[in-house]
């Protein structure tokens, strides 16, 4: 019996693959039969639907004190491009972008060194109270644990006071990967995957729903892949707060790798199949289009992504890092794309409510 063969059939039985079973398919340049693998999985949780959203993103700042080695996005606060938005600049974006009828606004910034946790408390009521029915999604674990340290509230205190003004769920973003060798070498400035991960747990204890992510294509060894997603597959079998996993593919451009290569449409595709087999209890895969570009976005959907993530409007730390797609798309763009492939476009809010099938 082949490998993948004993693989297929531990999928049939609902059993969790291992670290083994996820090298082995890491490692496999099948991505044909993987990728078939992968689309039956996300049929038996979906069916041909294929979500998307109407969004738009916010980054109230690009002044970091991390200066992570894999971004293009931020900078020194003595820096000429440095900026901070303020509440009403926000505002202003937001209501740019609520006559395309967005249903929630993704908020991520850098660690700025100056601004209090009232600035971004203050942001998130103005932004609730002038537009209640959007969703706000905001804040990655990295920032969440950075208003600990500098308000001298805990963790949970923090997410409280922010759910209270308005917050509704939390984006995965800086989860990077879950490996003390790599973040050591990336990002040391940053919370630590023990950090990231607590975050993400005390969210979910206080009803915050979240999704996570993985940062792949720079230094990461594939050990450090397969045991990234066998810790998010973990914590989501204690917590079930997850809603989303989407793997990022990395874009070395203006940063301090720029010596890396970006993952090929053939190592993306693979890595959506296997996050959708690795991840048996996540219901949502995304296929993020701002990272990997549309076509292979698309491509994906034929791979195990069920996800496209949405309009976007603005979006700033990807196209930093060279990213050549746009800045943002229109719903009646990803509505073809989707139907192209032959399956089901549904709109959907932050939290997969079916708003409309198309």
């Amino acid at each position: 019996m082949s490998t993948l063969k004993k693989i297929e059939d531990k999928i049939n039985n609902h059993e969790s693959l291992t670290k083994e079973d996820g090298l082995v398919l890491l490692r496999s340049r099948d991505i044909l039969s993987i990728g078939k693998l992968a689309d039956a999985e996300k049929k038996k949780k979906v069916g041909s639907k294929v979500f998307f959203n109407v969004n738009c993103h916010i980054n109230l700042t690009n002044v970091c004190v991390s200066r992570c080695r894999f971004c293009a996005f931020s900078c020194d606060k003595e820096s000429p491009e440095a900026y901070v938005l303020t509440a009403e600049g926000a505002m202003e974006k937001i209501r740019a972008a609520s006559s395309a009828l967005i249903t929630e606004v993704h908020m991520v910034s850098g660690l700025h060194p100056d601004l209090p946790f009232a600035y971004y408390l203050e942001i998130v009521k103005s932004l609730k109270s002038e537009f209640p029915s959007i969703h706000i999604k905001a804040f990655t674990p990295v920032e969440i644990k950075y208003f600990s340290d500098i308000s001298g509230f805990g963790i949970e205190q923090v997410l409280g006071r922010l759910k209270e003004a308005g917050l509704g769920s939390l984006p995965g973003g800086g989860a990077e990967i879950l490996s003390h060798r790599v973040r050591h070498q990336l990002c040391p400035k940053k919370a630590s995957s023990g950090e990231w991960l607590e975050v993400m747990r005390a969210a979910h204890r206080t009803g915050l729903r979240t999704n996570a992510t993985l940062l792949y294509g720079h230094i990461e060894t594939k050990e450090e892949i397969i045991d990234h997603l066998i810790t998010l597959q973990m914590l989501q079998k204690e917590t079930g707060g997850f809603q989303a996993f989407i793997p990022l593919p990395f874009h070395p451009a203006n940063t301090m790798m720029d010596c890396c290569a970006m993952p090929t449409a053939f190592e993306q595709l693979r890595m959506i199949s296997i996050s959708r087999l690795m991840l048996n209890n996540f219901d949502h895969i995304k296929a993020y289009w701002i990272m990997s570009g549309l076509k292979t976005a698309q491509l994906s959907l034929f791979f195990g992504a069920d996800d496209i993530d949405g309009t976007v409007v603005e979006e700033k730390i990807a196209h930093r890092a060279g990213a050549d797609t746009a800045t943002g798309i229109t719903k009646e763009e990803l509505i073809r794309l989707i139907k192209q492939t032959g399956n089901v476009p549904v709109q959907r809010d932050t939290l997969y409510k079916e708003i409309e099938a198309y």
